[in-house]
């Protein structure tokens, strides 16, 4: 096939009218270096803040959009020795994965099982590791332990789902219509809530009162404030999102007389943080799960990268349950 790309010379606030898939010539690895041809990319919500400028770190114009996915490599440059030709391998994160060829050190790309489907492996890199860190980082969790989110029928919810099960933590799963309620049971939840007013009364009544100690909000708004409400005192929401397009919101009777507390998280931080062994611990636990079919996600249409806008456009819909990815044909 013709090498494309997915490429952008300006940032506004209609994504799908900004890309747009033009052609480039086939690229040669050098020294070091090997071909890698797209398998899979998925489309974010952080891909749609970075086309809008909205995001907290923004390539230099003109850019390729993508930031996760997964290759075959095609090709070696001299000195390669630890991959092989025809490996499924991992693309580095931020590198604009939206293209057909890329050509990338050898030693930032990491092997992945060749049997394990690519569909799932592409959108290993940023939504597994946000879900599994949001529960082992911020709160001590133990066995038994109650946790509530809300846009638990996302990526990052559907993943929190699973790890959180697998802990033998329970989970409060909280929605923002109706029709979404069944594609979480679906992923294993079994306690799942349309968001509204009255939530905190709904939860105290669904777990016996429990005193849960960590929310996760993806939404902002008042939906925070509506998660804080559902916790014990001296509780933690941590907020790694605004679906709502709002700051969070929380009340002073929250955050002085129940000592409410409110944290943000960005996987890009943890990156910067973390030491190489923790994250290739995260990541082989996370990629030894996909591959056992262990810990997956509802993909809702995948597009070749020539109809880049058209996926974009998908990927922007409310009403979508499951991801949007990009293929090379």
């Amino acid at each position: 096939m013709n090498p494309i790309k997915a490429q952008y010379d300006e940032r506004g606030g209609a994504p799908h009218k900004l890309i747009k898939a033009v052609p480039f010539d086939k690229p040669e690895p050098g020294a070091g270096e090997v071909l890698v041809e797209l398998l899979a990319a998925p489309i974010n919500p952080s891909d749609l803040l970075t086309l809008t400028g909205d995001y907290g770190v923004l390539p230099d114009l003109p850019a390729i959009g993508g930031n996760e996915g997964v290759g075959k490599v095609t090709e070696l440059g001299a000195e390669v020795n630890e991959l092989e030709v025809g490996q499924t391998v991992l693309l580095p994160i931020g590198c604009g994965t939206w293209r057909s060829h890329l050509v990338l050190p050898a030693k930032d790309l990491i092997a992945l099982p060749g049997q394990a489907d690519p569909l799932q492996l592409a959108m290993l890199t940023i939504n597994p590791p946000t879900a599994a860190l949001l529960l082992s980082e911020v709160v001590d969790l133990a066995p038994g332990d109650w946790v509530i989110q809300n846009a638990a029928n996302s990526a990052v919810g559907g993943y929190l789902v699973q790890l959180a099960a697998e802990r033998g933590l329970k989970t409060v799963n909280v929605v923002r219509r109706e029709s979404a309620v069944e594609s979480v049971k679906q992923l294993g939840a079994e306690l799942v809530l349309v968001d509204g007013p009255d939530l905190a009364e709904r939860v105290a009544e669904a777990t016996g009162q429990a005193k849960i100690r960590l929310a996760i909000d993806a939404v902002g708004g008042a939906a925070t404030d509506r998660l804080a409400a559902c916790l014990t005192g001296g509780a933690t929401v941590a907020n790694y999102g605004m679906m709502s397009g709002e700051s969070c919101q929380l009340s002073p009777a929250h955050l002085i007389f129940r000592g409410i507390k409110l944290t943000g998280f960005w996987l890009a931080s943890w990156f910067e943080q973390s030491s190489p062994a923790d994250q290739q611990q995260l990541f082989g636990d996370l990629i030894g799960k996909i591959a056992a079919g262990k810990l997956s996600a509802p993909v809702a249409a995948t597009y070749p990268l020539s109809e880049v806008s058209e996926a974009l456009r998908a990927a922007s819909r409310g009403e979508r349950d499951g991801k949007i990815l990009l293929t090379a044909e």
